[in-house]
């Protein structure tokens, strides 16, 4: 099959487009086409060695020798050392092709959305594993997951825009879930024209809150179109915009000098949430501001238990609606990302890999 390889740490170098084995499938897993796959920071961010321990700086600013630090450490990805060469690929839509023996058969050719963020030890344990971070993911023709992270969804949407979903949507719901946001509560949402972002700007409103967001002055009105209450340029002071205590819930995947803001703001007993920091990923913090404003500071990466299936209903409820900006096929990868981190788009971008041909049909048995 036709696959991007992640060679090792680096620049776009490192992303091999090639044929490579089709996956075997063990006990428990099923094979899916992959029809769409969603391009998103964290690939870029492993592939960089961003979440190194050298690093300090905020993706765009990345030094080169701090990528040499990082690839030096082995610590770059989020289970410490990322398992090079592999395929990325977090976002999945794809069609269940193969089940493993014993496995239900009845799930062939049902389209569905993967599960990325799995709970390795149950529900009990925040330990968890990522597809496309941990083992090979969807940036490639085929993908073999386990059978129970595996949704089926009936809808009307194009296998791009159910692309966009799984981990922007899923790490968005979880931030939401973990803080309770509800109706009535005032959530400031920073980066709201990303991925995760404007996806935490539909999810809030979907829960019934008033949704500040902050984003580049040129993209204020898409952002305003999909929900905001309020729209705030991004640079400008915060506190002066909305006045101290005046918000609930922070939702911030940005993280940087505005951090310390984002706190102002917050009312008493109030909430920040966080699961990135592309702006800078330390921070100061007056630890008075946090403890005697009563604040809780929640940190999200392991999805909780009901987000996916929850995200799934409200798919088919057409309760959300997706935010398709362009697709590329999959040989372009690398023309997706550059264009990815210039940051002048809402919503998100989405690869297409090849349809199979007629000997991959053959083999594998299946009439798609």
């Amino acid at each position: 099959m036709k696959a991007v390889v992640t060679n090792g740490n680096g620049g776009y170098e490192e992303l091999e487009y090639r044929d490579v084995p089709i996956p075997t499938l063990a006990s428990g897993e099923v094979l899916l086409q992959v029809l769409a796959a969603g391009v998103n920071n964290t690939e870029i961010n492993t592939r960089l060695g961003w979440y190194s321990s050298k690093v300090t700086a905020g993706t765009e600013a990345l030094t080169a020798e701090e990528k040499e630090k990082a690839k030096e450490q082995a610590d770059g990805g989020w289970n410490e050392s990322t398992p090079f060469p592999f395929i990325q690929g977090t976002d999945c839509c794809g069609r269940v092709v193969t089940v493993a023996p014993g496995g239900d058969e009845s799930m062939i050719g049902q389209r569905v959305l993967v599960r990325a963020c799995m709970r390795s030890s149950g529900w009990e344990s925040l330990e968890n594993i990522w597809m496309a971070s941990d083992f090979d993911g969807a940036f490639a023709q085929f993908v073999k997951v386990p059978a129970e992270e595996v949704f089926p969804v009936n809808c009307d949407w194009s296998d791009a825009e159910l692309g966009t979903i799984p981990c922007a949507y899923g790490t968005a719901e979880n931030m939401l879930h973990r803080a309770k946001v509800s109706r009535g509560n005032h959530v400031l949402v920073a980066g709201a024209s990303g991925g995760v972002g404007s996806a935490v700007v539909q999810l809030a409103k979907r829960r019934g809150a008033t949704v500040t967001a902050i984003a580049g002055k040129e993209k204020l009105s898409q952002v305003k179109s999909i929900g905001a209450d309020r729209v705030i340029a991004r640079g400008e002071n915060i506190v002066a915009s909305l006045g101290e205590k005046s918000v609930d819930v922070v939702v911030d995947n940005v993280g940087g000098t505005a951090f310390g803001e984002m706190l102002e703001v917050l009312k008493r007993g109030g909430k920040f949430v966080s699961s990135g920091a592309i702006g800078g990923p330390l921070v100061t913090l007056d630890m008075r501001t946090f403890y005697l404003k009563d604040l809780t500071l929640i940190g999200c990466t392991a999805w909780d238990e009901p987000v996916f299936p929850h995200l799934i209903s409200y798919i088919e409820k057409g309760e959300i609606r997706p935010l398709l900006a362009k697709t590329f096929p999959l040989d372009r990868i690398v023309d997706a990302q550059r264009e990815f981190t210039e940051k002048k788009h809402v919503g998100k971008f989405v690869l297409i890999p090849p349809a199979p041909d007629n000997k991959q049909k053959s083999l594998l048995a299946i009439t798609l």
